[in-house]
C-alpha cells in the first residue's frame, strides 16, 4: 500500500509531486549555500572608525555648534540641512549629517545616522546616559529612535533648547 502511494507521488502531473520536487531542489541549494553563509555570519566585517575631533570645551554651545557643522556638511553635499551629534560623558561618541538624499534612504535623518554612528563606534545599541544634540527639533521618527537607543535627553536648535527625554508619542 505504501508502494502505491509512493508511485502516485512520483507521477509527473501529480499536484503533490511538484511541491515536493521544489522543496527538494530548494533544500539542495540551501545545503550547498549553508556552509558559506555560516562562515560569513561568523566573520564580522572590519570596521574603519575614524577619530572624532572633540571640541575645546564640553558645553551645550560647543556641541550645538558641532551639530551645525554637520548641517553645513549636509548642505555642501547637496542633502537636507540637518546635523546631529550624540554626546556621553562630555565627549562626542557619534555624529552625522542628513543622508536622506545622498543614500536615497528616507530614514537617513541626521539624528538617526548619528545614533547609528555612536552605536557602531561603541559596539553597543544602548546609548544610555547620552544626550542627542541636533540642529533642529527631532521629528517623531528620530525621537522614537532616540527613545529605543536609551538616550537620556535631547537638545536642539541654535539656542540649545532642551526638549527633555525622548518619548515614543508626542
Amino acid at each position: 500500500m505504501a508502494d502505491d502511494r509512493n508511485k502516485a507521488l512520483r507521477r509527473p502531473g501529480n499536484a503533490i509531486a511538484r511541491p515536493r520536487r521544489w522543496l527538494l531542489s530548494t533544500l539542495g541549494v540551501a545545503a550547498v549555500l549553508a556552509p558559506s553563509l555560516r562562515a560569513t555570519a561568523r566573520t564580522p566585517m572590519p570596521q574603519v572608525v575614524e577619530e572624532i575631533a572633540q571640541p575645546d570645551s564640553a558645553s551645550d554651545t560647543a556641541f550645538i555648534r558641532r551639530a551645525f557643522e554637520m548641517r553645513r556638511i549636509a548642505t555642501d553635499h547637496g542633502d537636507q540641512a540637518y546635523g546631529a551629534v550624540v554626546v556621553r560623558g562630555g565627549k562626542i561618541i557619534g555624529q552625522s549629517w542628513s543622508r536622506v538624499i545622498l543614500d536615497q534612504d528616507p530614514t537617513g535623518h541626521a539624528e538617526i545616522s548619528a545614533i547609528r554612528d555612536a552605536s557602531r563606534r561603541l559596539g553597543d545599541r544602548s546609548l544610555s546616559g547620552a544626550v542627542l544634540y541636533s540642529s533642529s527639533r527631532p521629528c517623531p521618527m528620530c525621537e522614537a529612535a532616540a527613545y529605543w537607543a536609551g538616550i537620556d535627553e535631547m537638545i536642539h536648535g541654535d539656542t540649545a533648547t532642551r526638549a527633555g527625554s525622548p518619548r515614543l508619542c508626542r
